[in-house]
């Protein structure tokens, strides 16, 4: 059996905690109130098919993280989710923009918020753990 009691679980706890409140909350306004966050995070055009696809992804993650504060372990591959998407996106997406210079101003909040929780996950996700060959009593 793995050795479960070096798993950083108040981190995983507070990578939950973060994710109800951060990307659930997010979600939750950008479902609720589309027009008054795009005025706060001064993102230009108006495309309501694909803003309330990523509300709903983002809530759906922070109604998980709800469970995940249960079951931590069990959960954890939200989080895993949660750090390779936004990996993928920095890697994808900004980088490219930063090197040709155009990366938009009004997207400095959210590359700060998404390093927050990139940062957070890598510390708190036990990969040792997930990684590691479990074996199902049952089988």
């Amino acid at each position: 059996m793995s050795d479960i009691h070096h798993i950083r679980w108040r981190w995983l706890r507070f990578m939950y905690l973060y994710t109800i409140f951060g990307a659930g909350g997010f979600g939750l306004a950008l479902l609720v109130m589309p027009e008054r966050m795009k005025v706060i995070f001064h993102w230009p055009g108006d495309e309501p098919i694909a803003l309330s696809i990523v509300a709903s992804v983002y809530l759906a993650f922070g109604i998980l993280s709800v469970f995940g504060l249960r079951d931590p372990l069990k959960f954890v591959p939200v989080l895993l989710l949660q750090l390779c998407y936004k990996t993928v996106w920095f890697i994808g997406v900004v980088t490219p923009l930063l090197i040709t210079e155009r990366f938009p101003s009004y997207a400095v909040l959210t590359a700060f918020i998404f390093a927050t929780y990139v940062v957070g996950d890598l510390i708190a996700i036990p990969f040792w753990y997930v990684f590691a060959s479990h074996k199902d009593p049952e089988r």
